[in-house]
């Protein structure tokens, strides 16, 4: 259900990296926790982040949660989609990126949690 070569947080984001480049998204918990969005707020191109720091927010009818990078980086594109079309993350949530990130640190990957990890922590959490 979570693919295996993405790298998850506590606080239900993905990154799948390339070539020194991640991509961050909400997984399928999240989306499915938060409800229908209705609004997603994205950082500005440029930003530079730390892991752990909130680079954006989503809302939906339920409620509201910041979104926090996984890793340390600079921004270097968001999903333009997602502002006009929200929606998109809960039809295909480890599709619907959200930033790309150059990653400043790629020994940050090693902390974060695999697809088993992941769903191991969701499973404890119901």
């Amino acid at each position: 259900m979570y693919p295996a070569d993405y790298k998850y947080t506590k606080t239900h984001e993905w990154i799948s990296v390339t070539g020194g480049v991640g991509r961050v998204g909400i997984t399928d918990y999240a989306q499915e926790h938060i409800g229908e969005l209705v609004y997603v707020g994205l950082p500005d191109v440029g930003r530079v982040l730390k892991a752990g720091e909130s680079f954006g927010a989503i809302d939906s009818s339920k409620s509201a949660s910041d979104l926090y990078s996984p890793v340390s980086g600079e921004v270097t594109a968001v999903n333009a989609a997602l502002p006009e079309n929200p929606a998109l993350v809960n039809g295909d949530p480890h599709g619907s990126w959200m930033i790309e990130i150059r990653l400043s640190d790629p020994g940050e990957i090693e902390a974060l949690l695999d697809a088993a990890g992941y769903a191991a922590l969701i499973e404890h959490a119901e």
